[in-house]
């Protein structure tokens, strides 16, 4: 995949146009998390890579775009830990792995649950007691048969995420992105990304950038040039007290897409669980100004 000149790239309002769709068109309601929210079904966004990469410019994420590519890499890798994440730089995952919220799931303290993403991407479990390795298992397919439909990946343990007044869930929160399907079209890479639920000021600029950074993974590691991105989101929404913000970005106008890059070090890499954020690197990056303190929903 070759990225065009930036001067030539055109400019993405698809971000923008999400959350102003969202704003028009959304349904309000409350949430488990106490804090009222708008929410739009079903939307997704496009990003032909040569394009540019899906970083919004909407806002100014530069200081952090490399942890949400950390977090993704313990995930494929089984960590499901707060002190694996810790460790890639990921420290917000302390709001889910308190005691409280821990142990009222019989798990142990730090752990967020063998229903999350580490374990359904890497130790998925199988009838026989055995478990199965699907992101290898991806790779794998895209190698060998790179026409076959079944390149799908699913975060989504049922009886482990499950809840309701006779089961209680093995997980602080149930996977909400990570619904992957790839595809080797005309000799190009093409990855989807199915979000179950999207907090779209907040939440969603970080899975752009790191399922858009898997696109470059797998692409670097079966061969096939990466060529598109795609993101759908089920549930996207924008909780009350997140407004403010958004309609500070719904006033800034679009730019282009950066380019992100694996390193020359990054380049040489052979096997998927060797990558990792250093091995990305972003030019042609120019956003309009950060936004601070968006609230968090937990």
């Amino acid at each position: 995949m070759e990225y065009l000149p930036y001067k030539e790239r055109t400019p993405d309002a698809q971000y923008s146009e999400l959350l102003l769709t969202i704003m028009e068109k959304g349904i309000d309601g409350p949430t488990t998390q106490g804090v009222d929210c708008r929410t739009y079904l079903n939307y997704t966004m496009r990003f032909p890579l040569a394009n540019g990469f899906p970083m919004i410019t909407d806002r100014s994420i530069k200081g952090f775009w490399r942890k949400p590519i950390a977090e993704l890499l313990v995930f494929i890798r089984g960590g499901h830990t707060f002190e694996e994440l810790e460790a890639a730089g990921c420290d917000w995952w302390s709001a889910w792995t308190t005691p409280e919220k821990t142990r009222k799931r019989g798990l142990p303290d730090g752990d967020i649950g063998p229903g999350s993403y580490g374990p359904a991407f890497h130790n998925f479990p199988m009838a026989d007691g055995a478990t199965f390795d699907q992101i290898a298992n991806l790779v794998q397919t895209l190698k060998d048969r790179p026409d076959e439909r079944r390149g799908f990946v699913t975060p989504w343990i049922p009886y482990l995420v499950a809840k309701n007044s006779k089961i209680d869930p093995k997980v602080t929160i149930a996977p909400c992105h990570g619904t992957l399907y790839a595809r080797m079209l005309d000799g190009r890479l093409h990855l989807t990304m199915i979000q179950r639920s999207g907090d779209v000021p907040v939440g969603v600029p970080s899975n752009m950038v790191q399922y858009g950074a898997l696109v470059l993974m797998l692409a670097q590691v079966t061969g096939i040039p990466a060529h598109t991105y795609e993101h759908h989101i089920i549930d996207a929404h924008i909780y009350h007290d997140q407004l403010p913000a958004v309609e500070t970005i719904l006033a800034r106008e679009p730019r282009r897409l950066p380019t992100v890059q694996l390193t020359e070090a990054g380049r040489e890499i052979t096997d998927i669980y060797d990558f990792t954020p250093d091995h990305f690197e972003v030019t042609d990056y120019n956003p309009h100004p950060g936004i601070l303190g968006i609230p968090v929903a937990t």
